[in-house]
């Protein structure tokens, strides 16, 4: 599990490999993760969109942005959390993701950066 804290708000992360199919006669490496954004500060705060960098060992890097998450602008409370999942589709067996939450803060009524760190992904058969 891969963890970062950004002016209280702890993003983890855990990945796993989901398998290979082939898409426009090309293999396919299918990973998915899990994301916990636990809000360890004072305030209540929204997540209101994403960036993402996305990285294929066989590919130039992705940018990703967009609204929420899976469709969703959680308002997350002190001492709450909001997990989701969802994947990731690469060409090569070894990849990365990282990147950042664009929050707003209800309190001070300040919109700001959670970063979230970078997290590995890899077909068990690819490490040796």
């Amino acid at each position: 599990m891969t963890t970062q804290i950004t002016k209280g708000i702890k993003i983890s992360v855990h990945t796993n490999f989901e398998g290979t199919f082939f898409k426009n006669y090309k293999m396919h490496y299918a990973f998915g993760y899990t994301i916990t954004i636990e809000n360890q500060s004072k305030d209540v705060v929204q997540l209101t969109s994403r960036h993402w960098r996305i990285y294929d060992s066989l590919n130039e890097m992705e940018t990703l942005d967009g609204e929420g998450v899976i469709g969703k602008k959680p308002v997350i409370n002190p001492g709450e959390s909001h997990t989701y999942n969802s994947g990731c589709l690469l060409t090569s067996p070894i990849g990365a993701m990282r990147g950042h939450y664009n929050m707003f803060n209800f309190d001070s009524k300040e919109k700001f950066r959670v970063y979230i760190p970078t997290f590995k992904f890899s077909a068990p058969f690819a490490l040796n």
